[in-house]
């Protein structure tokens, strides 16, 4: 068997368990169960639904995937500032959106995420009210599915200059200096969306291109990323920081300070040139 072939079986388990978890925070987000909202949560709010769905996928991937072998980040679970000592580590957002679950936008997600040392091989991204799962793994390329069964490769777009691209932003979250980043680049114009894994799904559409994160007084997280990541570079597109680095996963920080930029990939270099000069003015004023 091969490694692609070993990635495919996994990759088919997660499908599984990602619309199994896609249910439950349906039922959820129509009112079939208390959501128990905690306002509280340092990183922001929780409710009943992330826990659920958290609770289910540990379940089912545990299951097959045991924890002497395989480490698991969720976001929901994590603790301390050090890396799991695994090779292999499960990065998982049971609700990606959390706000918007809450506000019934429809615009939330759930990622689940495979990752060899730092790097993901196996993704899914569920997107319950689209009723659509995007997966992947590494070297196969990405897919969608319905829940008819139906499954389709997908990629991003074409479109290939500057001028002509779609930025993909939350509708808040913003502070100065990413509302200055945004204003300057030379783009197209700009779609709204919610969740991570909502935003990077509009690029396997072709409803958008791009997609920023900029860190402030805070940064994205591990479990935001590793499953959006793989989707989109095996629909053709890329994602990395500003610098042209890679994400790396489980570094112990789960945070991912700085500029991280997700495109189509046929602009990705003159983008990523374009904003580290933007916000070198910016900062520099």
């Amino acid at each position: 068997m091969t490694e692609i072939q070993k990635l495919e079986e996994i990759e088919a388990i997660t499908r599984s368990v990602g619309w199994g978890a896609a249910k439950i925070l349906s039922e959820y987000y129509r009112g079939e169960g208390d959501l128990n909202v905690n306002e509280d949560k340092k990183d922001g709010p929780v409710t009943a639904a992330d826990l659920a769905a958290n609770r289910y996928i540990l379940e089912k991937l545990q299951a097959v995937f045991p924890e002497d072998t395989f480490g698991y980040l969720s976001e929901e679970t994590h603790e301390g500032t050090e890396p799991i000592n695994k090779e292999w580590v499960w990065i998982i957002d049971p609700l990606d959106g959390t706000r918007d679950f809450i506000d019934k936008t429809g615009e939330y997600a759930l990622h689940i995420a495979l990752a060899y040392q730092g790097r993901p091989m196996v993704s899914v991204v569920a997107i319950p009210e689209a009723q659509k799962i995007y997966y992947a793994s590494k070297g196969n390329g990405t897919f969608v599915e319905t829940p008819d069964g139906t499954i389709t490769p997908i990629k991003v777009s074409e479109r290939n200059q500057l001028e002509d691209l779609y930025l993909v932003v939350s509708r808040t979250h913003r502070d100065d200096r990413f509302q200055a980043l945004i204003e300057a680049l030379p783009l197209k114009d700009r779609i709204y969306m919610g969740s991570v894994g909502g935003k990077i799904s509009t690029l396997l559409e072709k409803t958008s291109d791009i997609y920023i994160s900029l860190s402030g007084k805070s940064a994205a997280k591990d479990w935001d990323f590793a499953a959006p990541e793989l989707i989109l570079t095996e629909a053709g597109g890329q994602f990395t920081h500003e610098n042209g680095d890679p994400l790396i996963y489980n570094r112990g920080d789960v945070r991912q300070w700085g500029c991280l930029i997700a495109s189509n990939g046929h602009c990705h270099e003159a983008l990523c040139a374009e904003a580290t000069q933007i916000l070198a003015k910016i900062d520099n004023k």
